[in-house]
């Protein structure tokens, strides 16, 4: 790539986010549709190539930081030991792709 090419790269990715239990209450909702901001891929700043950037989307580590950004500490506390369901799969990996639907699920008590 030379100095003079720019990349599109798309800024947010559109998800579908479903709360459950202490969740939906420090969201005071129990769905909505969020556009949340791209972030940039592991190494694109530095040394990343062209393709990682280009293709970038948004992962469960951005839905994090929007989601504590949006509604605070109640939810900071929810998701620091809540997970998430990604298109039904659960997930507590910051660096996941979010899929079109994400279920923010808090901790559960069980034996």
């Amino acid at each position: 790539m030379t100095a003079d090419q720019t990349i599109s790269v798309p800024s947010t990715t559109r998800v579908a986010v479903r709360y459950f239990a202490a969740a939906a209450e420090a969201a005071a909702r129990e769905e909505e549709t969020l556009e949340v901001p791209v972030g940039p891929p592991a190494g694109a700043i530095e040394g990343g190539t062209v393709d990682a950037i280009a293709s970038a989307t948004a992962t469960v580590g951005d839905l994090r930081g929007l989601l504590v950004q949006r509604y605070g500490d109640d939810m900071a506390r929810v998701l620091a030991s809540g997970s998430f369901l990604v298109d039904g799969v659960v997930s507590r990996d910051d660096a996941r792709t979010l899929g079109a639907r994400v279920d923010v699920l808090p901790p559960f008590a069980g034996g």
